[in-house]
């Protein structure tokens, strides 16, 4: 999937821009690492990019004030990733279908499987191009919903997921909760700190350029490093069990997105 695409529903004014600059995002924009068009090993995959106006009333952990995005925290016991932030999302199953339909089955197939959200108050008005991890060799299509009726969300499963959380737009724009990290490899990438949050890697480099379409990101000191914290470090050389080359090479690929100007 090599475009985006784009839906004609009811949206809040502070999706309009989002909506429009989905509609020619550009994916050598997002990463310089795209599918490839001819291994037929490339495993498709979908994230849900979950956006809500910030209104709750079921009680969710919401950090900050305002629209917001909806992460969990990946369970601190599996192989891959291990402890971190992410977007609810996973791979596509046959029963999912192929296409761009496809996709967004799989994105709030998965986010309800992790969280419990009701899907049906999820409308989708653009799934963006996909986007290559060659380690596992996943195609990873971020698909971006308006949560038009939020639901409870929480931990379904504690072997996937450690917690559930909506994280104010307005707390991820903040200069103060916006950094680059750095990790023990010697690579950097953009990554947040809100609250106990510490979001790097794929999905930090995600919201970057969800900031930057949606006209919310602000200036912010990338030369302002701060070292991955210890217990992410530890998870990552436990889960992933790879030669220190393999989990350079990594690191590498999942700080890819947004890094930076100026940072190495």
């Amino acid at each position: 999937m090599r475009t985006s695409t784009t839906y004609d529903v009811e949206l809040p004014d502070f999706l309009h821009r989002l909506r429009t600059a989905s509609k020619e995002v550009d994916p050598n924009e997002l990463s310089r690492f795209l599918p490839p068009e001819d291994d037929p090993g490339v495993r498709g995959s979908a994230v849900l990019i979950l956006l809500a106006d910030g209104n709750d009333a079921h009680g969710n952990d919401v950090h900050g004030n305002g629209p917001d995005v909806l992460l969990t925290e990946r369970a601190w016991t599996l192989r891959s990733h291990a402890g971190q932030m992410s977007f609810p999302g996973g791979r596509v199953d046959p029963e999912d279908g192929t296409g761009v339909e496809g996709l967004i089955r799989t994105a709030l197939r998965e986010a309800e499987e992790e969280t419990g959200l009701d899907p049906t108050g999820v409308d989708v008005f653009a799934v963006w191009p996909s986007l290559w991890v060659p380690v596992s060799n996943f195609a990873v299509s971020p698909v971006l919903g308006w949560w038009r009726e939020p639901s409870p969300v929480a931990v379904v499963d504690p072997a996937e997921v450690a917690s559930v959380h909506r994280v104010s737009i307005e707390a991820l724009s903040d200069p103060a909760n916006r950094i680059s990290c750095l990790h023990p490899s010697g690579f950097t990438g953009p990554a947040f700190t809100v609250g106990d949050l510490y979001i790097w890697g794929f999905t930090a480099g995600l919201l970057d350029k969800l900031l930057t379409l949606g006209g919310w990101a602000r200036d912010w000191d990338p030369t302002h490093v701060v070292p991955l914290p210890d217990r992410l470090v530890e998870a990552a050389w436990r889960s992933e069990g790879r030669r220190p080359e393999d989990v350079r090479r990594l690191t590498a690929i999942e700080h890819d997105l947004g890094r930076p100007e100026g940072v190495e």
